[in-house]
């Protein structure tokens, strides 16, 4: 089998495999081949970069990486599930009600939602906690 790089009439690069350089020539002579984005069929080889093979020293460290990264993802969600089971949405009016709650306007209670930046820096300034949590999706579709 053989990886190739492929590109659209239209510019979209994508990747295709084939049993042998010769499948993909007939293949591509036939039009039997279309982009998986427009539909395109006008498909030729795009540059690509040789695939070298790395050591087994460097597949573990990618490994490793790849482990450490599922291990954080998961521990996002899993804070996303907790903030969403104990804290109150709030949407764009975070700043707001962070100021409410800050100033004793309204009972003291765990809230999220959206700010900007500049309203992040102003609640910061003023000596409310803030932070910024990276949101994970709750699939991957």
């Amino acid at each position: 089998m053989i990886l190739f790089d492929l590109k659209c009439g239209e510019g979209h690069v994508f990747e295709a495999w084939f049993r042998n350089s010769g499948a993909y020539d007939a293949q591509a002579a036939a039009r039997e081949i279309a982009c998986p984005i427009c539909g395109d069929i006008r498909i030729a080889k795009a540059p690509m970069a040789p695939r070298i093979g790395k050591s087994r020293q460097e597949v573990e460290k990618t490994e490793t990486a790849a482990q450490r990264r599922a291990e954080v993802m998961r521990d996002l969600v899993e804070l996303r599930r907790k903030v969403e089971e104990n804290c109150d949405y709030v949407g764009d009016r975070f700043a707001e009600e962070a100021r409410r709650i800050h100033y004793g306007e309204v009972e003291e209670r765990g809230i999220y939602g959206e700010a900007t930046e500049a309203e992040t820096t102003e609640l910061k300034e003023e000596g409310i906690e803030v932070g910024r949590i990276p949101w994970i999706p709750t699939t991957n579709s």
